[in-house]
């Protein structure tokens, strides 16, 4: 076992089970996303054009239609200050929101804000509550580590289902290299498009039907790209994107609420990533955010190291709340869930998951890319 290291540049450690240091004590993830974020500013150093030219074919594929894009809402900083720089630059979204039952107060009415100033039309998924609860319990009963697959594998399918409805090639993502670029762990969390591991462990753990739970997988990722032309873009790297600015945009413009961290705007995920991560796994995801954030530029080391310092919940009421909480609405006794947390660790493979898929399909494309980039080399060549 390792002796404790964090990174001297970020605030990363050896809780990432792959993480080196140099001789300088920089760790290999940071290291990374610099050569990353590099290489991105290389590729749109004429970042307006880049702008401009998204924009035009957004709105020429969207010609004559009710959208042209979709915008999928969470009520967090990300997807809110997308869905406003989509309207703002003249496009005509659908907001697109998911509803599992967990929503806070402050993400539902930060939502209904956005989308009254906008002036956008909202489509919201509700699942029906015991379908959700039985899914839940079945991550819980399964021991893995990313009970939050559901979530995100489902609104995954939404958007993607909302597009193909109304014939719209493009949705519009509020994921970005600035705030979230950094290489996820091995072991953090689960391949997202994994609608196989889910029904696995539902069929296992479950018992209620999956009716009005979307589910989203490798061959409907390809389904919706090759046949429908759907396509999912990362739009807040057109621009410049500064967390800490886009938040007093939003609350100046909207009266938006910001939350204590990253995801925090379902109370399902606050309780997740700030006790059951943490605490069942040992991974504290607040290391990556705000790695991100400091080798952005957005955020000192010393004032993320003085944040680490504290808990997950800085608020120690609001901890024992959602312990509370989350116990009663997914039907845990005090004495289930203190089994669940000391359970040990059941990787998503063992339930059979399609991971496997999508690694050989990428690796299909680069050896296709290689080849492609060869056969280019090989013309200009001059035969002797």
């Amino acid at each position: 076992m390792p002796s404790y290291q964090v990174c001297t540049r970020c605030v990363m450690d050896v809780t990432a089970k792959d993480i080196v240091f140099d001789e300088e004590g920089r760790c290999n993830y940071c290291t990374a996303f610099l050569r990353e974020m590099e290489d991105f500013k290389a590729r749109t150093a004429d970042s307006q054009s880049h702008c401009d030219e998204l924009i035009s074919r957004i709105k020429a594929a969207g010609k004559g239609k009710e959208y042209d894009c979709i915008v999928g809402v969470s009520g967090g900083v990300d997807s809110s200050y997308a869905l406003y720089l989509a309207v703002t630059h003249g496009l005509h979204p659908l907001a697109v929101h998911l509803d599992n039952g967990w929503n806070s107060d402050e993400a539902s009415q930060n939502i209904a804000n956005m989308i009254d100033k906008l002036g956008v039309d909202l489509h919201t998924h509700v699942i029906d509550w015991e379908e959700n609860r039985d899914l839940q319990r079945s991550f819980f009963k399964a021991s893995v580590v990313d009970i939050e697959l559901l979530m995100d594998n489902a609104m995954t399918a939404l958007n993607y289902q909302q597009a193909a409805k109304y014939g719209v090639k493009y949705i519009l993502l509020g994921t970005n290299i600035a705030t979230e670029g950094m290489s996820m762990p091995p072991g953090w969390n689960h391949y997202k498009y994994d609608a196989y591991n889910i029904r696995q462990i539902h069929k296992r753990f479950g018992s209620v039907p999956i009716k009005t739970h979307p589910l989203f997988s490798t061959m409907d990722y390809l389904r919706y790209r090759l046949i429908h032309k759907i396509k999912a873009v990362s739009f807040l790297d057109y621009f410049p994107y500064n967390k800490s600015e886009a938040l007093e945009l939003l609350r100046k413009k909207f009266g938006y609420k910001p939350y204590p961290y990253k995801h925090y705007e379902s109370v399902f995920t606050r309780f997740y990533q700030g006790y059951i991560l943490p605490r069942k796994f040992g991974y504290d995801k607040r290391r990556l955010h705000l790695s991100n954030l400091i080798v952005s530029g957005q955020m000192t080391r010393d004032e993320a190291l003085q944040l680490l310092e504290g808990s997950p919940y800085p608020d120690p009421e609001l901890e024992e709340q959602d312990r509370i909480f989350v116990m009663k609405k997914l039907g845990f006794s005090e004495d289930s869930f203190n089994q669940y947390m000391n359970a040990p660790e059941v990787p998503h493979q063992a339930y059979g998951s399609e991971e496997w898929l999508w690694n050989l399909l990428g690796s299909v494309a680069r050896t296709v890319r290689r080849s492609r980039s060869s056969t280019q080399n090989h013309a200009v060549i001059p035969i002797l």
